[in-house]
């Protein structure tokens, strides 16, 4: 079966494994409290329609009356500033649920301002937040210089961090703020954070719905906004760093089939041997499998172009062919067999092969088998 296949599968299975595993938590600590809930406003109920004489009728009426009024507690919703709130939580999915368009028309062009807006701003994100990883790469860099570390490369480990702590720290500046401006509890407040910057949106806390703000604080209404936008940007370049990643692996896996096919494709239309002769040893034959892995990944096999130096050995070659191939003096010397000034018409030919010099260090390996000798020579 394929990678992808495999890999697919394996996330259907945890997803809905992670939401059963979700739905049993929920279950144990949400149901006994929604029971209780039930029964004392069923109570509360009972007593206000004795208490004021009211019908079953009366009650539903004026329940759906109050329903119909909460939207309108917070003040006027549809002014601009409103209007502009609605626009950030329908183009960023949040979708509070805290006002919605009443009119036929304006539920027409909710949904056509969806659908350009959503892929929009999902792209603007994604940009922008690959823009600050590689800024804030730049500036670790910067700083391990100054530092005079060893290592200054930035490391996966290194950036991974960087976004935890900025995804950390600006749940809890907006959880600071909110807490001010809105008389909630801090984790009251950094909940509602949380469930806005993840997009997920559930509407029991709102801001911006307490004594009029839309239309009495333009300084809070402001912060709120960039607040939300500037949360978003930083929630989003931390998935660009982590999720992401995750999400292209199905298609550079695609790529690399696809360039697998071409090759031997290729080889079949020069009318090469795909495969080379068994290997007289197990050792031998994992040698040439390796190779045979690296001779797949690199475009071009001239050594003039692709090892300049021990440092781009170091950092390429390990990824495809085992450490022993890539210095070991025994291949060194196997290497004399391929000083052919006429094999390809590389300079490098000319010269005694290094582990620097060498078209590619694991190649000496194949001084056996002549097909393959044969398919360098025609590269």
């Amino acid at each position: 079966m394929k990678r992808q296949n495999v890999r697919t599968l394996a996330l259907i299975i945890c997803t809905f494994t992670y939401l059963l595993v979700g739905a049993a938590v929920f279950d144990v600590l949400e149901s006994k409290k929604e029971t209780t809930q039930k029964k004392k406003l069923d109570d509360k109920k009972e007593e206000l329609m004795s208490k004021y004489n009211l019908t079953k009728v009366n009650f539903d009426e004026l329940e759906g009356v109050v329903l119909q009024l909460k939207p309108h507690k917070a003040g006027v919703q549809w002014k601009f500033a409103g209007s502009f709130y609605f626009a950030i939580t329908v183009i960023t999915t949040i979708g509070y649920g805290h006002a919605a368009p009443s009119t036929d028309g304006g539920k027409v062009f909710c949904m056509f301002y969806a659908l350009l807006g959503i892929p929009l701003t999902l792209v603007m994100f994604q940009s922008l937040g690959e823009r600050i990883n590689t800024f804030v790469k730049y500036l670790l860099h910067r700083l391990k210089k100054c530092l005079r570390l060893r290592r200054t490369e930035v490391s996966m480990a290194n950036m991974v961090t960087i976004g935890f702590i900025s995804c950390i720290s600006t749940l809890c500046v907006g959880a600071a703020a909110f807490s001010r401006y809105e008389d909630w509890s801090f984790f009251h407040a950094y909940y509602y954070c949380f469930i806005t910057l993840t997009t997920i949106g559930f509407g029991d806390y709102v801001a911006l719905q307490k004594d009029h703000a839309l239309q009495t604080n333009p300084k809070y209404v402001a912060f709120s906004f960039i607040y939300i936008l500037t949360g978003l940007t930083v929630i989003g370049a931390f998935l660009n760093l982590v999720v992401l990643r995750f999400m292209t692996m199905n298609a550079e896996d695609e790529k690399r089939d696809a360039e697998h096919r071409a090759l031997l494709s290729r080889s079949g239309r020069a009318g090469l041997p795909c495969c080379a002769p068994d290997p007289p040893s197990s050792s031998s034959g994992r040698g040439l499998r390796n190779v045979y892995a690296e001779v797949m990944h690199f475009q071009s096999m001239c050594s003039c172009l692709w090892y300049k130096s021990r440092e781009k050995l170091q950092y390429s070659i390990p990824m495809m062919i085992s450490r022993d191939l890539s210095t070991s003096d025994a291949y060194m010397g196997q290497g004399e067999a391929f000083t052919d000034p006429h094999a390809n018409g590389c300079v490098c030919s000319l010269q005694r092969r290094s582990a620097i010099s060498s078209v590619s260090t694991g190649l000496h390996s194949l001084s056996t088998y002549r097909a393959l000798m044969k398919r360098r020579s025609s590269i």
